[in-house]
């Protein structure tokens, strides 16, 4: 529940500072005066509107179920909006958006505005119902239900994915086949290219390397005059030997080397050089092409496997499918059974509405979170979405009622839920609400006076000098505002006479 409201710079309110206690607080005013304005503002606070504030804290007490893993919720819990260039929220001094205070809220604070037409879809009419219902057992079926149909759609966008994936393999299969064997055929290694780049170079100069081969091997004809000169010198020769077998082993060798080249096939290697550069040029190295390959393969391999990968996955989802609807089944029939005791209680209240009694209609549709169901309320062989907007309210009235002991706890926010209806029917609206504010605290904009004299607290709104401001009305207050409703700001001794009967009948 509420307990504290502070605003500042609202306006045409200088700053508004109230304290609420549980059950009904009515604000009433003349029109103009700001009422709507001052809903708004705490309305924005949950999420559900713009924040027009320079200032707006609401303190409540956390509701029992309300948890995050995101923010800290303490027993008192404060709501601030600042607005400056732009609004920020703050939750217990955390930053936090207006979309998730209004997801974090939701289940918590209800606004039911006399233009608003919402709350009778169908997938708000089953949660209405299921949380009525009283059963441990229920509870579990529901709740691995849900698990198993989250699964279930899962698998199915796995399915569809997979499916969309062979629609497209064939053109896929030939593209990694031919990409394969491009690769393949050329079976590119490691350094090849570098060592073929040696190879063209040295064949390039094969010709110029024997001619001068040739002319360096000249110099063993002078080899023995040089050992001969040596020994007439008494000089060691053992330098000029190592430095001529070395030679000599290099001369064999480069004789050696042009053997070998004389033997490959300069053609065989320029068109080698030719696929190695194409390869390069595309992935930009031999290493990289061998990747590339490899990733192709391993692909080509998940391809093969994608048949047997589809019929599992069917097979899996075909057995999840007939368990969900089993349980679906199960739902079904307990929500059918319970909406006719929900009927039986709706019709009570209805009645006290001046309204005939309504049936819940289901119908099935295709697996959804929420089962196989879809209800609707008629009345007189008629949606309620046909209703005109005071009929409309007064059985959504009805419904929060029957529902309010499966929830107990939040707030109620009503926007002239009981305008433009006849003296009888706000009676009842007034009774209901009354009834209504025994489980939820409900604030109230009203210009009727059987739902302010049964308020608990009596909050007017009224504007002076153009300023507008909201105060707690004592019980002399309440006689004269009452008064005014029923009989306009010149109000005479009657309209006081039956504000004081209202009230005291309260």
């Amino acid at each position: 529940m509420i307990n504290r409201v502070f605003i500042k710079e609202l306006l045409g309110f200088n700053s508004i500072n109230l304290e609420f206690e549980r059950g009904l607080i009515v604000i009433t005013g003349p029109s103009g005066a700001g009422k709507s304005v001052f809903m708004g503002a705490i309305l924005a606070n949950f999420g559900f509107a713009n924040q027009e504030a320079k200032l707006c804290e609401v303190e409540l007490s956390k509701p029992k179920n309300l948890s995050s893993e995101l923010f800290d919720l303490e027993d008192d819990i404060v709501i601030k909006a600042i607005k400056k260039d732009r609004v920020r929220f703050f939750l217990n001094e955390q930053n936090i958006s207006k979309r998730a205070l209004k997801e974090l809220f939701k289940e918590y604070v209800s606004y039911i505005s006399v233009r608003d037409k919402s709350g009778f879809e169908s997938e708000k009419l089953l949660e209405l119902i299921d949380n009525y219902i009283d059963d441990s057992s229920f509870k579990n079926l529901k709740s691995s239900y849900i698990k198993e149909f989250k699964e279930y759609q899962q698998k199915s966008l796995e399915l569809k994915e997979l499916k969309e994936k062979i629609k497209a393999s064939n053109d896929r299969l030939e593209f990694l086949k031919f990409e394969i064997e491009k690769i393949e055929k050329i079976n590119p290694k490691e350094g090849e290219y570098e060592e073929l780049l040696k190879v063209k170079k040295q064949l390039s100069k094969l010709d110029k390397i024997k001619e001068i081969a040739l002319s360096a091997s000249e110099i063993f004809n002078y080899e023995d005059s040089i050992y001969e000169l040596f020994n007439m010198l008494d000089k060691d020769s053992s330098y000029f030997n190592d430095a001529m077998n070395t030679l000599r082993g290099d001369i064999e060798d480069i004789e050696a080397l042009s053997e070998d080249l004389a033997d490959i096939d300069i053609e065989e290697v320029l068109n080698r050089l030719e696929d190695l550069e194409g390869l390069n040029r595309r992935f930009g190295s031999i290493k990289e092409a061998l990747e590339y390959l490899e990733a192709k393969r391993e692909e080509l391999i998940t391809f093969e496997n994608i048949e047997s990968n589809l019929s599992e996955l069917e097979s899996n989802l075909s057995k999840l499918e007939k368990t969900l609807i089993e349980k679906a089944a199960k739902i079904s029939k307990k929500r059918e059974a319970i909406a006719k005791r929900v009927q039986k209680e709706l019709a009570k209240y209805l009645k006290e509405l001046k309204l005939p009694a309504a049936q819940f209609k289901f119908k099935k549709q295709e697996l959804s979170s929420s089962g196989v169901d879809e209800v609707s309320i008629f009345m007189d062989g008629v949606g309620v979405e046909s209703l005109s907007g005071g009929e409309f309210n007064r059985v959504r009235l009805a419904l929060l009622t029957v529902f309010a002991n499966s929830s107990n706890e939040g707030v109620i926010i009503l926007d002239e839920i009981d305008a433009n209806v006849s003296g009888d029917e706000s009676i009842a609206i007034a009774n209901m609400i009354s009834k209504l504010s025994k489980s939820f605290q409900i604030f109230a904009i009203s210009h009727q006076p059987h739902l302010s004299s049964k308020a608990n607290t009596h909050i007017l709104v009224n504007k002076k000098d153009g300023k507008s401001e909201a105060k707690v009305l004592n019980k002399e207050q309440r006689v004269n505002e009452i008064a005014r409703i029923i009989g306009g700001e010149s109000f005479n001794k009657e309209s006081l006479e039956f504000a004081k009967k209202v009230l005291e009948t309260n």
